[in-house]
């Protein structure tokens, strides 16, 4: 090997040693975006109020670890987001953000919380009344992509049944379901006090 291929050896390596763990080669895989946006826009009213995290995938930008309750206004164009919960040291944690249109005009909504980047946020599967499903994907430059998924439920815990059609709805676009970890819910947890922060 001669000296500049073993210098660019070299710089690839180091590059890649900067590369999160969650940044993956590969692109987000096809979503039908605009048909489920334009069956969901008419009742983002019924989507609003308190949904519980109950599972994720691998997310560094989730600072809340248990217990998480997630409180969405809608004001008609948009959601105001409250989410509360515990952090990784074992505190009561508040963060606040919005979920909007995009700003460009792509078929989904997009999550814009303090202390992260606007992100997309596709529900790929709601009865707006026990659970939904919450995909995010973004490709980056050189064939890379990061994905983060969600189950939410309307209360502390979910029927096994929507969190198969979550499961479900995630493998369709091919989102390997073993990567979701369970969000601590339940007794352990105080809303009430979640509520007042």
């Amino acid at each position: 090997m001669n000296t500049s291929l073993f210098f660019l050896a070299i710089i690839a390596a180091v590059a890649a040693d900067k590369i999160p763990d969650f940044v993956v080669p590969g692109r987000c895989p096809a979503v039908d975006e605009k048909s489920l946006f334009d069956q969901q826009i008419p009742n983002h009213p019924k989507y609003a109020g308190v949904w519980y995290e109950i599972a994720l995938t691998n997310n560094p930008y989730q600072l809340l670890k248990q217990c998480v309750r997630n409180e969405f206004s809608f004001d008609g164009e948009k959601f105001t987001a409250k989410s509360t919960g515990i952090n990784a040291d074992g505190n009561l944690m508040k963060r606040n953000g919005q979920i909007l249109p995009m700003p460009l005009g792509d078929p989904h909504l997009s999550v814009d919380y303090e202390g992260s980047w606007i992100a997309p946020f596709v529900i790929l599967d709601t009865d707006y009344e026990n659970f939904s499903c919450i995909y995010s994907c973004t490709e980056y430059n050189f064939g890379y992509y990061s994905d983060f998924s969600f189950i939410f439920s309307r209360s502390p815990s979910l029927s096994e049944k929507y969190v198969r059609r979550c499961e479900a709805a995630f493998r369709n676009i091919g989102v390997d379901t073993s990567r979701f970890t369970k969000t601590i819910q339940g007794s352990s947890c105080s809303y009430d006090v979640q509520q007042s922060l």
